[in-house]
């Protein structure tokens, strides 16, 4: 009894061990709802079902702030809300990039939540390395702050002035596919919704275990992640150093945008200006870091410029591409 009491009253990483609890058990009922109850038969998830399943983790999301600005205060939840939604911005790319890898594989679309909800667990462990080493340096180092604000404004203005990509990349020749390929047993036909399935062998007709395209997409969606993490984990770092805001505002995000991919990989065509709003986001960000000292941005004001510049450029988008006519 004492020591599950010292376990709810210790401090992990500044955060107390209940609050830590508490979240972990909500991810995983959302999970197991998600997966469980919602998604028990495969089925494709139409553009209404992928919209109503978004609001859901959103509006828990948003809850999740709630009780953190009654526990925490509201400079916290501040933080968390402002974090919250530059990742969900920023992960916004990503989409691009799964939808281009199921695409490559051929995976159904009934097929396509199972890729992507394993691969959220995937994240839940890499963003949690990834915030903890970040976390540990910034602590350590306060100038490690400062790098991640030069990446952030260099990140930033690249995006402004990058021109749009034309071609899309040829994954058959992507080097992580190629060695998968060389160095496991891969079978090129998809066997329903399972990730490995055991075929025989053509030479000794004993049963081998073979990974599926499914498994394949996932580990490459689990890589394209981590890539993107790169530029979203310091622009999160650099509106707080608490690794539990951080942390939570990042899996909150990405379980919604999962959600939405279904809905969003029909309609990012539509987006031409966000990514304009959102590199003037990233700018932003590493600028307040540079000018800290001299300048203290509330957090309040910080949600309303991101905000801002975010609402701003989906509107305009949505604007106009409403007066062209559709792509044949």
């Amino acid at each position: 009894m004492d020591a599950l009491i010292a376990f709810f009253t210790t401090s992990y990483f500044g955060t107390p061990g209940w609050f830590w609890l508490a979240f972990l058990v909500l991810i995983i009922t959302l999970l197991v709802l998600d997966l469980g109850v919602l998604h028990r038969t495969p089925h494709e998830i139409e553009m209404r079902e992928s919209l109503l399943l978004y609001a859901g983790y959103f509006g828990v999301g948003v809850a999740f702030g709630g009780w953190i600005w009654l526990q925490l205060g509201a400079t916290k939840a501040l933080e968390y809300y402002t974090g919250f939604l530059v990742e969900q911005s920023l992960s916004m790319d990503n989409v691009f990039v799964m939808a281009m890898i199921l695409g490559f594989f051929g995976i159904p679309r009934v097929y396509q939540h199972r890729v992507l909800f394993w691969g959220i667990l995937g994240v839940i462990v890499l963003r949690a390395i990834m915030i903890g080493l970040g976390t540990a340096l910034v602590q350590e180092f306060a100038w490690v702050l400062y790098v991640f604000g030069a990446f952030l404004l260099f990140s930033g203005i690249r995006m402004l002035f990058s021109k749009e990509q034309e071609k899309h990349p040829d994954l058959s020749q992507n080097p992580l596919l190629r060695f998968l390929r060389r160095h496991i047993r891969v079978t090129d036909e998809l066997h329903e919704g399972r990730f490995l399935v055991r075929l025989p062998d053509g030479k000794t007709g004993k049963s081998l275990l073979y990974a599926t395209p499914l498994l394949i997409a996932l580990i490459l969606i689990e890589l394209a992640d981590l890539v993107f993490a790169v530029d979203s984990v310091p622009a999160v770092l650099a509106i707080s150093q608490d690794p539990f805001i951080v942390y939570t505002s990042n899996i909150f995000a990405i379980l919604g945008l999962r959600a939405l991919y279904f809905a969003l990989a029909a309609l990012m065509h539509r987006f031409i200006y966000l990514k304009y709003a959102l590199a003037l986001v990233l700018t932003y960000i590493g600028a307040k870091i540079f000018l800290h000292e001299v300048i203290k941005v509330p957090a309040l004001l910080s949600l309303s410029v991101t905000l801002g510049l975010l609402g701003g450029g989906v509107v305009l988008s949505l604007l106009h591409t409403r007066r062209k006519a559709p792509a044949a």
